[in-house]
């Protein structure tokens, strides 16, 4: 007899089951590749072969009346070698910087919608959420006749406190920073729906104990708040800068076709529909698109290898 009969037992059990081989998946492991397999398809259609298909495509150079031939790297060599596209990924960096401005205001702003006993808070919510569901067309229509250097508003006011008129969009020097306030207007209301979800998630213990020893609000927020959010502004920060790079229908609207500042504010996804829907080069536009999809890839992994130094897991 085994003076330890559960070990016995245990190592007999592996036995059988090293002898009969690896057991069949049971009912609930096959249920749940049933219900991921809705999601697998539809990311392998939609999202995976889409992107086989555009690094193929950027092989290739497409004919006036279609078809395709290949033509090895020159596409690359000539999205590398083209000056339009190195302005382009400045400018949509520089959205990018701009828009994750969105998430202190965010912050802020969540903060102060989060204190104790402050009535309307479901109202403020939406309203700050409004931009965010309005579509893009909308707001850059709206937004333009706010820039407009005739009969804007803005410049209406800036008029009756002594300032010059100045033509926001149109200005290389402005047009740029005049879309990233857009767009940082109109993401703030979502980033704010998650921060105020990820602070009520924060025990409220710990802003009473430090309370009870003296902890004043902005003590609290940068030794609490902060610290114990960095995990949901982690995750904020990603989907603002992913968001930030795809930039284009905004710009779009707001600067036409016809604006003299539009190549001081072209984004890269704006380039890439000029190549590919209006000069015919769908294999350029094809590189350019795969190149920025590296460009996200080695940002992003960068954001989760600094995320290790400030973002604190409680």
């Amino acid at each position: 007899m085994s003076v330890f009969p559960a070990t016995a037992a245990a190592k007999a059990e592996e036995r059988r089951a090293a002898a009969t081989g690896p057991r069949p998946a049971s009912r609930n492991q096959r249920a749940a590749y049933w219900f991921i397999a809705p999601l697998g398809i539809g990311f392998a259609v939609f999202y995976f072969w889409p992107l086989i298909q555009t690094f193929y495509f950027s092989f290739t150079e497409f004919g006036a009346f279609g078809g395709h031939t290949f033509i090895g790297t020159d596409n690359y060599v000539r999205v590398i070698q083209d000056v339009t596209v190195w302005q382009a990924l400045v400018n949509t960096l520089i959205y990018s910087l701009i828009g994750l401005t969105a998430l202190p205001v965010a912050i802020v702003v969540a903060s102060l919608l989060n204190r104790r006993g402050l009535r309307g808070v479901a109202l403020y919510r939406a309203l700050y959420f409004v931009p965010f569901v309005t579509l893009p067309v909308a707001v850059g229509l709206v937004w333009n006749w706010l820039y407009n250097g005739d009969f804007g508003l803005l410049n209406d006011i800036l008029g009756h406190l002594g300032i010059d008129r100045h033509y926001w969009v149109s200005d290389p020097s402005t047009a740029v920073f005049a879309i990233g306030t857009v767009m940082v207007w109109s993401t703030t209301g979502y980033y704010l729906i998650i921060f105020m979800a990820g602070i009520k998630g924060i025990p409220q213990d710990y802003y009473e104990a430090a309370e009870l020893d003296g902890a004043g609000a902005l003590r609290r927020f940068f030794t609490i708040t902060l610290p114990l959010l960095s995990p949901t502004i982690f995750f904020a920060s990603i989907i603002c800068m992913i968001n930030s790079l795809q930039t284009f229908d905004l710009i779009y609207i707001m600067m036409g076709e016809k604006n003299p500042a539009i190549g001081d504010t072209q984004s890269v996804v704006g380039l890439f529909y000029k190549w590919a829907f209006i000069e015919n080069a769908q294999g350029a536009a094809a590189a350019l698109a795969f190149l920025l999809m590296v460009v996200i890839a080695a940002l992003t992994y960068l954001q989760f290898r600094l995320q290790k130094r400030w973002v604190h897991y409680a």
